[in-house]
């Protein structure tokens, strides 16, 4: 792995206040030939314990594992979540909310909703459409 590769990952798990440090303020570095010097440079070994000893590790139990990476079902907990709450929002905040998410195309608008027309009844009776023909064209 490239020494780019290896600063690029570290900057991504660095805590996310810190912010990159200036070129040339890194490692307090005064030329090119300060890169090499760094890279010849051993780190001291830190104090601790030694890794290569088996003495006390502790053995960790296959079972307690398992147990530990089991999937939870948090169905219930989900379920008395979602019905605990029963605020429903008037239909016109509803309304503009969707209109809000909706594109600007025309393949995304909701077809309109045509209303729909009472068939046009008349005020007439029957014994008026009579009496209209008595009087207009003299029928008795």
């Amino acid at each position: 792995m490239s020494a780019a590769l290896l600063r690029r990952g570290l900057e991504l798990l660095e805590p996310p206040g810190q912010g990159k440090a200036p070129p040339g303020a890194r490692r307090g570095q005064d030329g090119p030939r300060a890169v090499g010097a760094a890279r010849r440079r051993k780190r001291a070994p830190e104090p601790g314990r030694n890794k290569a000893t088996v003495k006390g590790r502790v053995v960790k139990s296959a079972i307690e594992e398992y147990h530990k990476k089991k999937p939870v079902n948090h169905l219930r907990e989900n379920l008395q979540y979602m019905l605990k709450g029963r605020l429903v929002a008037d239909k016109a905040i509803t309304e503009k909310v969707l209109a809000q998410n909706r594109g600007r195309k025309s393949k995304d608008q909701p077809p309109e909703k045509a209303e729909k027309k009472k068939p046009e009844g008349t005020v007439f009776t029957e014994e008026d459409f009579r009496k209209f023909e008595r009087e207009y064209f003299g029928i008795p």
